[in-house]
């Protein structure tokens, strides 16, 4: 708020510098997406999800 009371801005060398860019992480942590699907817990969720709604599809399309 330097502009609003009249004090003097900081330095610019008190400002962060940016983060360096990383070259290349280690293989343990260059997982995608992609690893999270490859979980049973989460694909056994999802496969009794799709089935709920088969089922229900199944159900209104030749049932009602």
């Amino acid at each position: 708020m330097a502009h609003i009371t009249g004090e003097q801005a900081p330095p610019s060398t008190s400002r962060p510098q940016p983060a360096a860019p990383q070259e290349h992480a280690p293989a343990a942590e260059r997982r995608g997406c992609l690893f999270a699907l490859s979980q049973p817990p989460l694909m056994l969720f999802l496969t009794v999800i799709g089935a709920l709604l088969l089922l229900a599809g199944l159900h209104d399309h030749f049932l009602l």
